[in-house]
């Protein structure tokens, strides 16, 4: 599956969450064409700070690949990570990340930071951004559009 595609599944995710009462972010993680992991945020109903999109997806990676080495895998979100889950993919030694809308107020994958190429750190991992970055970022605005 291309980036697109993948976007795609996350968008749907990020559409369930937004039905939940949920910050309308949605995530995938693939392992080549084979998505392993998909899932859309859940602080609200976790009652949760950590359950972001990426996180959730992450472990529900490791737990069907059996490792928390991810290596192969690309993990595909509708808004730039945070520092949390940016930190996370690192963790994982994803290969690749790839987002939507830019998160100008936390992201950490080049809006803020780059934690996927900071050469101090022991893992770096391929980086592509801007994927269906209107759409992605019309959802989110739409949400918060309609709680004001």
């Amino acid at each position: 599956m291309d980036d697109d595609a993948l976007m795609e599944v996350a968008l749907a995710e990020a559409s369930e969450g937004a039905e939940a009462g949920e910050v309308p972010v949605g995530a995938v993680v693939a392992v080549g064409d084979r998505i392993v992991a998909r899932r859309h945020n859940e602080r609200e109903s976790l009652i949760d700070p950590t359950a972001h999109a990426e996180l959730l997806a992450l472990r529900d990676a490791a737990a069907e690949v059996g490792s928390w080495r991810l290596a192969g895998a690309t993990l595909v979100v509708t808004l730039e990570p945070c520092p949390m889950c940016a930190g996370a993919a690192w963790a994982a030694r994803l290969d690749r990340v790839v987002w939507g809308a830019p998160n100008p107020d936390a992201g950490a994958l080049g809006s803020l930071y780059h934690l996927g190429a900071d050469p101090r750190l022991n893992h770096e991992f391929e980086l592509g951004h801007g994927v269906r970055a209107e759409e992605c970022a019309s959802l989110l605005a739409d949400f918060f559009a309609e709680r004001r």
